[in-house]
């Protein structure tokens, strides 16, 4: 069901540039246009003052109509937009920032640069912003501690940059952490991710249902003996994932404890392995689930270097429904999370929450199965 948030923005003071001749022209209103002589002193880039100086009105006043805070009478409106024209005046982005006390730009940390996961997610939350004259600054975890220090230290980053709102994704930051960074910055939304105390501002798929869905798939075609390769164990989403597939063969009367499960990395090395890892282990499966595409890509590699033909002997599933699904060989069936659809609606709700806007907000995402040549059926 959709929702239309108008939430009113905190209110920040705005900077008003002062109206008296001494103005310092050090401070960051530089602009990047039309430079202007002076006598004895060559050529310097034109500033508000100039703008203020041709249009005949003081500086508060410039800044008001640059800004578009605070009353100005429209004949002296007019006159500034002339000289601005004119002299091809554009304010640096900290004057911006510094005047209206928004920087125009939304944090979004994800934990690694790599991969077919997080490339979707990132074009869809810059389109959202783009399409607002918004723009994005990326933070992602690549430097010293654990995986949960890097997010933190992420989000930070981003804060200290004075970015309006905050997009993150991790399943390495806990409630707390999240909670104590909106102390520093409330404008804050978390991808793919359900915490109890900000579910607000949590935006995710059910993944428990996504892995009853990977179950029912694989049912419907006749296997009763199957193989997990999962993510970390570390990973919330996964686990769901895992334990909704487990239910739905035990509703189904397969005993999930005989089910062998590897665990590895989301990577398509670590799917390789680890099906080398099953295929060694002599354990009879007709069935694998992988807990995302890119294992499941690795694990087909290794299966047909191995001699097993997909899906004649091994059938494989994978999750999330990736662009790697649709070019990996065979072309792989994948249970499809709507991570562009998440992602839109995770932003519109922040760009309502930073600037006052009414974008529409949906927060139900079905999941399905996107049927292609990985999984065959089992003949009796």
């Amino acid at each position: 069901m959709g929702e239309h948030r108008h939430r009113p923005k905190a209110s920040q003071p705005i900077a008003e540039l002062p109206e008296e001749a001494g103005y310092s022209h050090r401070a960051p209103w530089r602009g990047a246009g039309a430079s202007t002589s002076e006598p004895g002193r060559g050529t310097r880039a034109t500033t508000i003052k100039d703008v203020a100086r041709l249009a005949g009105v003081g500086l508060g006043t410039a800044s008001r109509v640059i800004s578009g805070k605070g009353s100005v009478a429209p004949a002296t409106a007019k006159r500034v937009r002339k000289a601005i024209e004119q002299l091809d005046f554009r304010p640096s982005h900290a004057a911006r920032s510094l005047l209206t006390g928004s920087s125009q730009m939304i944090g979004v940390f994800i934990p690694i640069l790599k991969g077919t996961f997080y490339t979707p997610i990132l074009q869809a939350v810059d389109a959202s912003l783009r399409a607002c004259s918004r723009h994005m600054v990326v933070a992602f975890g690549h430097g010293t501690g654990d995986e949960r220090r890097q997010a933190i230290e992420g989000a930070q980053f981003l804060i200290a940059r004075d970015c309006d709102g905050l997009v993150l994704m991790s399943n390495a930051l806990i409630e707390k952490d999240v909670i104590e960074l909106s102390r520093r910055q409330r404008n804050i939304v978390v991808l793919n991710r359900s915490f109890e105390g900000f579910r607000e501002q949590c935006f995710s798929v059910d993944h428990f249902r996504g892995g009853v869905a990977a179950a029912q798939a694989l049912l419907q075609h006749g296997h009763r003996e199957f193989a997990v390769i999962a993510g970390p164990a570390t990973s919330m989403d996964n686990v769901a994932r895992i334990a909704g597939f487990m239910q739905e063969l035990t509703h189904q009367g397969i005993d999930a404890r005989k089910v062998l499960t590897v665990h590895s990395d989301f990577s398509p090395e670590g799917g390789w392995s680890s099906a080398r890892t099953l295929l060694e282990s002599q354990h009879r499966f007709t069935a694998l689930f992988c807990a995302n595409d890119e294992m499941a890509v690795g694990a087909i590699s290794y299966l047909h270097g191995a001699g097993k033909s997909v899906p004649a002997q091994i059938s494989v599933l994978g999750y999330d429904d990736t662009q790697t699904a649709e070019y990996s060989a065979p072309r792989l069936t994948s249970v499809h999370i709507p991570l562009r659809e998440l992602a839109t609606n995770g932003v519109n709700f922040l760009l309502n929450r930073c600037y006052d806007f009414s974008l529409p907000v949906e927060r139900d995402f079905p999941i399905n199965v996107t049927w292609r040549a990985s999984v065959g059926i089992v003949l009796s």
